[in-house]
């Protein structure tokens, strides 16, 4: 029973980690979208300069930046749940181990990982940028 809730754990183990990767190539992917909107919005700053389109345009290219701020934000905030989630997992599964093995193990004690003390390790009040405290 050990062993099965063992193998259960590291494969969500793996999971989070296969979920952390995705999250990660989103990220690269939408960080890619925000350069060329900095680009789109350096190109309208100059045709504003010259009079050439008006100020609505450029604040909808800044409420867009801001919507991808905000993404970016989120990446990061799942990517530290992930972490804790993983590291919290990883200490269920050691400690099942190591009271499975008890004294049959040849190799001396199982080294178990410590769970993270902080059992909320991000919080947030809201989604606008900059509102995610990161640990």
């Amino acid at each position: 029973m050990a062993a099965e809730l063992q193998d259960h754990l590291m494969t969500a183990s793996h999971d989070l980690e296969r979920l952390d990767t995705l999250l990660a190539d989103a990220s690269d992917s939408l960080l890619q979208r925000f350069s060329a909107a900095v680009a789109q919005m350096q190109s309208l700053s100059a045709a504003a300069a010259e009079r050439r389109i008006g100020t609505d345009e450029l604040t909808a290219v800044m409420q867009h930046l801001g919507a991808a701020v905000v993404a970016l934000q989120f990446q990061d905030m799942a990517s530290q749940l992930i972490a804790h989630t993983h590291r919290r997992l990883r200490s269920c599964a050691d400690q099942l181990a190591r009271e499975a093995m008890g004294d049959e193990d040849e190799d001396g004690e199982a080294v178990v990982e410590v769970a993270p003390l902080r059992p909320n390790p991000v919080t947030q009040a809201e989604m606008d940028a900059g509102s995610i405290e990161l640990f």
